[in-house]
């Protein structure tokens, strides 16, 4: 049956868009970064409709509280056995192999995916059987006992979800690696639509446990709509456990270090939970708010730019291309802080009016917005950071180097972990501490990175990255002068922000004005980056027009990995 599957039978020719292939790295971004934003607007979307469903009572907000906990377990199995283990080498290493031998990559491709299956469907077996006490470790004194029976349920429901997520996850490196990027940019919002499907239609019979089942419904539709892309490409489903067949043991090799790697994120990551859960009030809760809309502009620029830029990093990796390897590098790392400068200052200046519009449902409190805020000040700061981490790890990735990106990560935990110790048990900044080092350790995880990136490759700490860097520097604090000036005056003077369109008003007039301040010193100090603007739009009917051409390409770019 597979053997005669073909894709224009799914799709009409208007639709042939979705099977082209992108071959620069701003139309991959540019792709990737409109569907990001797309997923965010969803994200946020589903944020806001959980809050209204369920932050009427007590009860339900520490029930939304114990969905957000229960979310972690599963995801961190799915990081660690899926993402931790493969992600790094098996697009790379796919890649090369398809150049030579396209079966051999699928069949390699299929035990891949099939060891690691089997190893999530085992390892997820006996967290279902654990999931109470495995719960009941990772949470602080501030969980309660009925949030705690609630996780566990939700927790072992969200455990199916990740298992389609594991196969999506396999398809969407396929996908990539013939840089195909569009269906795998596409598949988050419809598991966003999942989620929102699950609520609205069983949140009434099944209260917070809809939640989860709207996990499992999104994860399905994330794997279904990209199956029959990755069967046009030539993957085929078998059950081979062959690990001798080529590029496996290769893979396989370079696990260790990236899995190490993920499992000190993780670590990070349920730690936030255990800290958040001590201090009780909803903390977990309010921080996970707060970490929503700091994650937005990464996901927006830093992820996009960083996922395009490793097929790209990774064919300009080899001895004689370094020079070419260094010059993306740098553009891709000017590039990301241009983008991700003003949406910092955006965010930390604009923070309550933000949080009041994308979550200010009439059951969120004020005491929870002005919290909430709080944390938004502080973290984002950190969005630069974090938004050029996301280039400089892909860096040592195309480089084939996953031990470095290992101890980095394994300084930042410790760091981390010993910082919000002292603020959570030995002082009294409760979540502003644990923001405190998330600002902290996002700072010296970028500082370490460029640091060894430097030294392994040479050149990169130069001029061409230092220049560029303290212009957008000096622009952006232009910006945040500008920005909140007009932004006081008109809160006390002329809008009144107790009114909906009067807020939005606010936020859009000032922000208005806090972006063309940005743009005029930009181009006042010869911000070369600022061509970005203007090249995305001018360049907009050029991709419509591309994706739309009955051939794939104009030409094949050689050695190109893709992304992860």
């Amino acid at each position: 049956m597979f053997g005669r599957f073909k894709l224009p039978t799914l799709l009409s020719n208007n639709a042939k868009w979705l099977e082209r292939q992108q071959t620069t790295i701003l139309s991959a971004a540019l792709i990737i970064g409109t569907a990001n934003i797309l997923s965010s607007v969803a994200g946020l979307v589903r944020e806001r409709l959980l809050i209204s469903y369920f932050f009427d009572t007590p009860a339900s907000r520490l029930s939304l509280e114990a969905f957000q906990v229960a979310f972690q377990i599963p995801d961190a199995l799915f990081q660690l056995l899926v993402l931790g283990a493969v992600s790094a080498s098996f697009i790379p290493i796919f890649s090369r192999l398809k150049k030579t031998n396209q079966k051999t990559a699928m069949e390699s491709a299929s035990v891949i995916m099939n060891v690691v299956l089997l190893t999530f469907v085992l390892v997820s077996a006996v967290v279902f059987i654990f999931a109470e006490p495995l719960t009941l470790l990772r949470t602080g004194s501030g969980f309660t006992a009925e949030q705690l029976l609630v996780a566990v349920q939700l927790t072992r429901i969200m455990l199916f979800a990740q298992f389609f997520f594991a196969i999506s996850n396999f398809l969407s490196g396929i996908l990539q690696s013939y840089q195909r990027f569009i269906v795998p940019a596409i598949a988050p919002i419809i598991y966003n639509f999942g989620i929102i499907l699950g609520v609205v239609l069983f949140s009434h019979s099944m209260g917070i446990y809809a939640a989860g089942v709207g996990v499992v419904i999104g994860a399905v539709l994330h794997m279904i709509i990209q199956l029959p892309f990755a069967f046009f490409l030539g993957f085929r489903f078998s059950f081979s456990l062959n690990i001798k067949s080529p590029g496996v043991k290769k893979l396989f090799s370079l696990m260790p270090p990236r899995f190490a790697a993920y499992a000190i994120n993780e670590l990070q990551n349920l730690s936030l939970g255990f800290f958040a859960t001590t201090l009780g009030n909803l903390s977990f809760f309010i921080i996970r708010l707060a970490l929503r809309l700091m994650t937005i502009p990464i996901r927006i620029f830093g992820v996009p730019i960083g996922q395009a830029s490793l097929s790209f990093l990774s064919a300009e990796s080899g001895d004689d291309e370094l020079v070419r390897f260094r010059s993306l590098l740098i553009q891709s790392l000017n590039h990301v802080a241009f983008l991700a400068f003003p949406a910092s200052i955006l965010l930390l200046i604009l923070r309550i009016p933000i949080v009041r519009l994308v979550f200010g449902a009439s059951n969120l409190p004020w005491d929870t917005t002005l919290s909430t805020g709080r944390v938004v000040a502080l973290i984002s700061l950190s969005i630069v950071a974090q938004a050029l981490v996301q280039i400089l790890i892909r860096g040592f990735h195309a480089l084939n180097d996953t031990k470095t990106p290992f101890f980095v990560t394994s300084i930042t935990a410790i760091v981390y972990l010993l910082g919000c110790s002292y603020f959570v048990f030995m002082t009294h900044l409760g979540l502003l501490g644990i923001a405190t080092m998330i600002l902290i350790t996002a700072f010296l995880e970028m500082f370490l990175c460029l640091f060894f990136l430097n030294r392994k490759v040479g050149h990169v700490l130069t001029s061409n990255l230092f220049l560029p860097q303290a212009k957008i520097l000096l622009t952006s604090f232009f910006m945040a002068v500008f920005l909140y000036l007009p932004f006081r005056i008109l809160d006390e003077l002329v809008f009144n922000t107790t009114k909906t369109i009067e807020l939005i008003g606010l936020t859009v007039t000032t922000s208005s004005i806090g972006l063309l301040v940005y743009f005029f010193f930009s181009a006042l100090l010869n911000v070369h980056e600022l061509e970005l603007v203007g090249n995305a739009f001018a360049s907009l009917d050029r991709w419509r027009k591309t994706l739309s051409r009955t051939t794939e390409v104009l030409s094949e770019p050689s050695n190109e990995d893709g992304l992860r």
